[in-house]
């Protein structure tokens, strides 16, 4: 009677502390360059070695910028950051996709696309958004920088187990709605606080018929409603994707693993502490008003009068809005925007570029749009060269970049200016996470596509 997560979760224990926390064993470890740094110096000072080099692997993904990438970095606290990476991964006998590799890329897409994310793991990594690998049934969850020292010198980990949740999306999504819509739907139903403590599986057949790169969109966001994680049970789906990757088991071992992993799903009186079940139909294109991805509405919706809560909440509300310079009651369709950033690793997959390039075809950019097209990695660029899809961007007037996490996050050149709007495929519109005073509405990669064209914020099924 147990769900998918109990089943990897009590495969991986090593011991338990009574009344305590766990030990569990981490199948897979990912580094990146902002929060590796002291866990290797704490390594350093202890003299200690990486227990289990081959479990870890390291990239560039951050700090790195997105336009020649030949050229030394210019900021000197990224270029120091990547530098120092690249001489630990070098001093501890590391895996380490470093600037100009052709594996290079923002780290929760390079996983996946080269099979060392398997179905059953136990993954980690100092990033918040490692929630996305659950796409194929493992357990995937960020870590502070102490533990990812803890996960260096031991390869486990020490956990209060989470509560479970099973979120089920009932009946087919409606043409032109993604995976990153389904999600803000999500998160605007239960809040930005509505999954804090569980782990969460997504069920239904609206999941069941995502891809696997709408899966890993739909995991990526559960942090964003406070979840410890999010997991899709593996199927044929998951094996097809995962077949012939370089690092995924090959021949009789591949035979053995799918085996194993067809047994990977919750069983059918599996309890879980708590259930939700969504509308699928119900669902539109949404995009976010506010300051945090649970202030998300339909696109053609107002934006709500603040609730009759506490006035703390109502301060916060208001001072949300004043930011994006925003009023209830207003409506947001139809509004000029100035940016559109289409990435991360929320939206930076080959499916992401395909619907974009799907919607722009045949079509201009708006002359007051700056477009940031960035691909998750190398791999991804590659293909959407591979099928043209570079060429039908640039006859719309589109540049794509290099790979990195872009205009996520503000650590790097791609900074969206002060008191402009972005559309931006990214996880995250909280004040300033796009650069100071920047003004962040979320949305998935067929309205960033309207808006590029149109100029302004556009529902693209009309």
């Amino acid at each position: 009677m147990k769900t998918l997560f109990d089943k990897i979760w009590d495969a991986h224990i090593v011991t338990e502390v009574k009344d305590g926390p766990t030990q569990l064993y981490i199948d897979r470890h990912y580094c990146h360059e902002v929060t590796s740094p002291q866990a290797f110096a704490g390594l350093r000072s202890r003299g200690l070695k990486v227990f289990r080099p081959e479990k870890t692997i390291l990239t560039a993904d951050h700090n790195i910028p997105t336009m020649d990438q030949d050229k030394p970095i210019r900021d000197e606290v990224s270029r120091f950051q990547v530098d120092t990476l690249a001489k630990n991964a070098q001093e501890f006998g590391l895996t380490y996709y470093g600037l100009g590799h052709p594996k290079n890329g923002i780290v929760h897409v390079i996983g996946p696309e080269n099979g060392y994310t398997l179905p059953g793991m136990t993954i980690v990594c100092g990033d918040s958004h490692t929630s996305t690998h659950g796409a194929f049934g493992a357990i995937a969850f960020g870590i502070g920088t102490s533990e990812v020292e803890m996960v260096l010198a031991s390869q486990c980990i020490l956990q209060t187990r989470p509560k479970t949740m099973r979120i089920t999306f009932r009946g087919k999504l409606n043409e032109g709605v993604t995976a990153k819509d389904m999600a803000l739907y999500m998160i605007s139903q239960l809040t930005t606080g509505g999954a804090t403590g569980y782990f969460v599986e997504y069920t239904g057949e609206a999941v069941e018929n995502l891809s696997m790169e709408g899966r890993m969109t739909l995991c990526n966001l559960s942090i964003e409603m406070g979840a410890r994680g999010g997991m899709v049970a593996p199927d044929e789906t998951t094996f097809a994707y995962l077949k012939g990757r370089e690092f995924a088991p090959k021949g009789e071992k591949w035979d053995e693993a799918v085996a194993y992993w067809r047994t990977l799903k919750s069983d059918d009186d599996a309890v879980f502490d708590k259930e939700v079940v969504f509308d699928a139909s119900q669902i539109k294109p949404m995009i976010t008003y506010g300051t945090n991805p649970g202030m998300a509405m339909p696109i053609d919706g107002i934006i709500p009068e603040p609730e009759n809560g506490d006035t703390a909440s109502r301060i916060s509300y208001e001072k949300a809005l004043n930011y994006m310079g925003f009023k209830p009651g207003e409506k947001l369709e139809g509004k000029p925007v100035d940016y559109v950033f289409l990435g991360s690793c929320t939206n930076g997959r080959i499916e992401d570029f395909r619907m974009f390039a799907n919607y722009v075809k045949g079509k201009k950019k708006a002359d007051n749009i700056t477009a940031w097209l960035v691909p998750g990695s190398w791999q991804v660029r590659k293909q959407i060269e591979a099928e043209g899809l570079d060429k039908i961007l640039k006859e719309a007037g589109f540049e794509l970049r290099q790979p990195g996490c872009s205009a996520c996050l503000a650590m790097n050149d791609d900074k969206i200016p002060a008191g402009k709007y972005a559309v931006s495929t990214s996880n995250r519109n909280f004040e300033g996470r796009q650069g100071p005073g920047a003004r962040t509405i979320l949305a998935g990669p067929l309205v960033a596509a309207a808006a590029a064209v149109t100029g302004r914020i556009t529902d693209p099924t009309k």
